[in-house]
């Protein structure tokens, strides 16, 4: 089993992007009660690409409780904790150590769209706000149909950008 290596500059690298999710995130995203607008989903997406599944999953889990404690906007719901880690996952199983192509891109998305944006999440605000999760859905599907495309364009551009093909080529 090839294990990632860990040393030195990767701790660098997940640190200066853990922060950068939190500060996309928690300051430079717009959320309404039942959806977030913004592009903080990235830096957690290209920890999962170069350095696997599980790092990322504890990745996500320690960013999103550290930004809960620095930069609270709600109250802390250990559901939505839950589905960073299993975003982070899904993100490190479709893409880590395999092509970056357009179709394994849209696979990730759309799985975590469909069982985490949609399905866990939804869950989560269902249970938060008291409110019915027929009631919650439907905005949620729109905001989704929105966000997939949006996401995948993303994604794609920052994995052919050639200044973070160099920076990253000795992890990826």
């Amino acid at each position: 089993m090839n294990k990632t290596k860990l040393d030195a500059r990767a701790i660098t690298i997940i640190g200066l992007l853990m922060a950068l999710e939190i500060i996309l995130t928690r300051v430079f995203s717009f959320e309404v009660p039942f959806f977030r607008i913004g592009i903080g989903f990235l830096p957690g997406v290209m920890i999962a690409m170069m350095y696997g599944p599980w790092i990322a999953g504890v990745t996500a889990v320690s960013t999103d409780i550290i930004g809960m404690v620095l930069l609270p906007k709600s109250m802390f719901f250990p559901g939505f904790t839950l589905s960073t880690f299993l975003t982070a996952l899904i993100y490190g199983f479709v893409l880590y150590k395999k092509p970056k192509t357009l179709t394994r891109i849209i696979v990730a998305v759309l799985l975590v769209s469909i069982v985490v944006n949609l399905g866990l999440n939804s869950l989560w605000l269902s249970m938060m706000y008291d409110k019915a999760f027929i009631a919650i859905f439907p905005g949620r599907v729109i905001s989704n149909i929105i966000g997939v495309p949006l996401r995948v364009a993303l994604i794609y551009l920052v994995v052919k950008s050639r200044v973070l093909e160099r920076f990253l080529q000795p992890v990826l």
